[in-house]
Parts: structure tokens; C-alpha cells; sequence
């Protein structure tokens, strides 16, 4: 997985890790740090060790490892971040649906000026996500500000440096979709220590949901994915490709979000 510290990431690991117990398998599990060079050494190491197959949630900017791997015949899945011209099965969230429900829904209560905080660029979700921003505006016959696109990292220091940045714009935005929990909360930190709140002074709707997330003051909006059936399915295709006497392959399945409306929208109409 690309960061054992995001709640999302560690969350699928425990339940496939639970998955994996059932069927009388245990699970070594690698950090990649979003590194695309550590993936690869990984990967290599863990081939070495004569693993029985492989679930990998990658940093998203490679796969010809894994390709190299697949047509050796290992057994994997790719969780999460997928490639999708690539023959190796993968199990991932709609994230351009779960987007472009999220920004209707502040188009919806009145907000145009609308930030987009987002992850690492060029990886399948972020990319998916970014685009059902974009066409959420084009549904309302606006054009989103492409200006107020910012950020390369899931994690909550990029949340929190592009946020300080936002709100020292002239005209700040009235809500921002941080397309992740970690950005939500660096974009919470930032919020707070300029005095503002959420949502009197700025919206706020993050892609990720956690049980800590009901409990914030105010409790935040999500795009809620489907964790604990992500990694059920992942175990699932594993398995169907460790007992198959034939290589599986262009098998990609897609789990719808849920939009979780709490108290971090305000409405201006």
C-alpha cells in the first residue's frame, strides 16, 4: 500500500488480512511511501520470497512491474489505483461518480467559487475524481476555475500549506472538496488557525469516509467508498486466479460511493 498512515489505506489492509486469515493465509505487508522506486524493490523482494500472489494498491505511475510479474503468471490484484489498459485485474471506487455527486451537492446549496484540493497527480482516482469536478460545474452550465485546482498529495500537509494559500486569495473560496480524509484535515488546521469556520466561513467535503470524521465539530460531508467490500472482492480475485489452471485477466470491477451529508455545508441560496 502506498501510506500504512492513511485511515483509508490501513482500513482495506485489516480487511484483507482478516479475508486472507479465513482461508488459512497470512500477509506480509509493504509501505511504499508513494515511492514508484520502492514499489518496484518491493515488488522483487516479495516475488523472491515465493509469495502465493499479490494485492497491491499502487503509487499509481507505473505498471510495467507488475505487468512483468502478471505474465509469469503470479496471481495479483491492483486495489484502489488501477491502470486501466492494463490486463491485471483490479477492484476500485467509482471515484468520478462519488466527485461529481459531492460538487453538485455545493453547487446545489449556492457555492460557485469552488476549490479542489487533490492528491497525487496522474494516479487514477485523483484523475477520475478531478474530472467529476469538472463536470459537475459543466451539468450546472458552469465552468469550473481551473486555478482553483491545487495540490499534489493525499496527505494532510499538502491540505494544510494549500488552504493557507487559498484563503489568502483575494476573492477565497466558499467551499473546497479535498479529495482525500488526510487533505480534509490539513485543511481543517489551516481553517482554524486563520480564526475561520467550518462552515460559517468556508464548506468543506473530503473523498474518504472514517468513523473519526462523524465526530469532528461540525461532524464533516464525505464521499463514503466501500472499504470493507473492496477488500473482500480483492481477496476473492485473488483466489480465483490461485486456483485457476489459466491466467485471469481484464477483469476490473467498480464499487459505487455514497454521499454522506452532515454539517460542514452551508448554503447560500
Amino acid at each position: 500500500i502506498p501510506d500504512i498512515s492513511n485511515p483509508f489505506f490501513s482500513s482495506i489492509a485489516r480487511h484483507i488480512e482478516r479475508e486472507a486469515r479465513k482461508l488459512g493465509y497470512s500477509i506480509m505487508l509493504v509501505d511504499t511511501e508513494e515511492e514508484t522506486e520502492l514499489e518496484e524493490q518491493s515488488v522483487t523482494l516479495l516475488h523472491q520470497r515465493n509469495i502465493d500472489g499479490l494485492i497491491i494498491s499502487p503509487v499509481g505511475q507505473s505498471v510495467a512491474h507488475l505487468e512483468a510479474l502478471f505474465e509469469q503468471h503470479i496471481p495479483i490484484v491492483i486495489i484502489d489505483r488501477f491502470f486501466p489498459n492494463s490486463k491485471i485485474p483490479y477492484v476500485a471506487s467509482d471515484n468520478y461518480a462519488g466527485a461529481k455527486e459531492a460538487v453538485s451537492f455545493l453547487l446545489s446549496q449556492g457555492h460557485t467559487r469552488i476549490a479542489c484540493i487533490q492528491g497525487l497527480p496522474y494516479t487514477s482516482p485523483n484523475n477520475d475524481r478531478v474530472r467529476g469536478f469538472i463536470d459537475a460545474f459543466r451539468e450546472f452550465n458552469l465552468n469550473a476555475d481551473m486555478d482553483l485546482i491545487v495540490g499534489d498529495s493525499f496527505g494532510e500537509e499538502n491540505g494544510y500549506l494549500e488552504m493557507k494559500l487559498l484563503l489568502k486569495r483575494q476573492d477565497p473560496p466558499t467551499a473546497v472538496f479535498a479529495l482525500s480524509n488526510l487533505i480534509s484535515l490539513g485543511v481543517l488546521r489551516a481553517v482554524n488557525e486563520e480564526n475561520l469556520g467550518v462552515p460559517e466561513d468556508v464548506s468543506l467535503i473530503a473523498f474518504d469516509e472514517q468513523p473519526y470524521l462523524s465526530y469532528l465539530s461540525p461532524p464533516l460531508t464525505t464521499v463514503a467508498q466501500q472499504n470493507t467490500e473492496m477488500g473482500r472482492m480483492a481477496i476473492k480475485m485473488l483466489f480465483q486466479q490461485i486456483q485457476s489452471t489459466s491466467k485471469i485477466e481484464s477483469q476490473g470491477i467498480v464499487l459505487p460511493t455514497v454521499l454522506i451529508k452532515r454539517h460542514s455545508v452551508k448554503s447560500l441560496t
